[in-house]
């Protein structure tokens, strides 16, 4: 087998056999394919695409190619849930208590943040002691105990997709719906979940900015899970503004422990109750969405969900007394707010560039070597479709530095204002199943 006949083969618009895909993936991994004839091969595919079939067959080959997380001695159908990211997203801190409540296991892998603000790894670390350095054993004993765990990403979990993904990032090629369903999918797939929930984002914060583009990810990872065995569905979601209006680490902890109190903002916590509904399905402790939905309405109610997260901070080394008292959370020196200019109602945050905003005074990382700041960040006063009059806050920032003129400057132009109340957008566009 050779994969110049390989590229050549997808090139003319050919389907790939399962040999042949993996003779590539092991290839390229090992060092024995270059880089110019990989690269050759992803743009193929990027023009021609991939079917059902061998979509599947290159996510089982990226899983193949490193370590695959053993969750058989965890009791119970382990759910795991995935964001394709944006500004704010809070999910996974109000999710995984959540669910855990209602008796799904939540064993989660989860990373650190590149971008607007830290990863769930970065956030949960706002709170002092905390760490995700559990053995497997401590992590398998954990789940079991409270449902609940949330550790690093190991070192050789997928490798290929590591090796593939910065390819791609310098050949133009990352936007490629079967190459960016097969490198979601590996991962989630080599952590070990029984079912998987994908929160598909879309608008001017997501990397899908049109539904069109966020349903074709969507379905395509649906199609991948279901058809390597694992039960999976995706909801699309708006980002087109943050979702609820803290944007930072620290800032967006409390905010999920007001979520789970039953006091948090009114977007947040309806796409938490929707894709933990869907969690709570897969998991096998609810035959209906409605009757799911329930159940998590309960354990905010009876506040088992704040339990469990408490039990989860301890468990992990963190001080869980921060949950009653959230002033313990590292905080800003300084704070500032920025004023509307005119009477009106927002009718725009473009949320990708507020996330910048919140960057700027270190909420996020520029690069991989960026220290980030966890006190640090903003806290939205509107969102699209409110009536604001002159002189009202639109957004609180913390800061650790006094010159903040270029995080104000970039938040009215990126804040908008008219005469008229504008539609609010839709925050669940679609649930997809199949």
């Amino acid at each position: 087998m050779r994969i110049v006949d390989i590229i050549e083969k997808k090139r003319d618009g050919g389907e790939l056999t399962t040999e042949e895909i993996r003779f590539f993936v092991e290839g390229y991994t090992n060092g024995s394919i270059p880089d110019y004839q990989a690269s050759s091969l992803l743009m193929a595919i990027y023009f021609k695409d991939m079917n059902d079939r061998e979509r599947a067959d290159l996510t089982m080959a990226m899983v193949e190619s490193g370590d695959q997380i053993d969750l058989s001695k965890i009791e119970g159908i382990k759910v795991d849930k995935h964001s394709t990211g944006g500004v704010g997203d809070t999910t996974t801190l109000v999710l995984g208590p959540l669910v855990a409540a209602v008796g799904v296991p939540v064993a989660k892998m989860s990373g650190r943040g590149l971008g607007h603000t830290g990863g769930t790894i970065d956030k949960l670390e706002a709170i002092e002691g905390f760490h995700v350095e559990l053995t497997t054993e401590q992590f398998i004993e954990q789940v079991n105990d409270i449902k609940l765990a949330v550790i690093g990403q190991t070192g050789n979990l997928t490798p290929a997709d590591k090796k593939l993904y910065a390819l791609r990032d310098v050949t133009a090629t990352v936007s490629s719906i079967p190459l960016i369903a097969s490198s979601i999918m590996s991962k989630k797939i080599a952590a070990g979940a029984d079912a998987i929930v994908l929160d598909v984002k879309t608008g001017e914060g997501a990397f899908m900015k049109t539904v069109e583009d966020a349903k074709n990810l969507a379905h395509a990872m649906v199609q991948i899970g279901n058809n390597v065995g694992r039960n999976t569905m995706a909801i699309i979601s708006d980002m087109s503004q943050p979702l609820g209006f803290a944007i930072g680490n620290a800032l967006e902890v409390k905010e999920a422990i007001d979520t789970l109190r039953g006091e948090g903002p009114e977007d947040l916590t309806e796409l938490c109750l929707t894709l933990g509904s869907q969690m709570v399905v897969l998991g096998g402790h609810a035959k209906t969405i409605e009757e799911a939905r329930e159940q998590l309405l309960e354990v905010i109610k009876n506040g088992s969900a704040l339990e469990i997260f408490k039990q989860f901070i301890e468990g992990q080394g963190g001080n869980p007394a921060v949950v009653d008292d959230t002033s313990l959370l590292p905080q800003a020196q300084y704070t500032f707010e920025v004023p509307a200019k005119e009477d009106g109602f927002v009718s725009f945050i473009e949320a990708d560039e507020v996330g910048t905003a919140a960057m700027l005074l270190g909420a996020g990382r520029a690069t991989k070597e960026s220290t980030i700041d966890l006190a640090v960040g903003l806290m939205l006063r509107k969102k699209v479709g409110d009536k604001v009059t002159k002189g009202e806050s639109l957004v609180t920032i913390y800061a650790n530095q006094e010159d903040v003129s270029s995080v104000i400057d970039k938040i009215y132009s990126h804040i908008k204002i008219a005469n008229e109340a504008p539609q609010a957008p839709k925050l669940i566009e679609a649930i997809i199943t199949e």
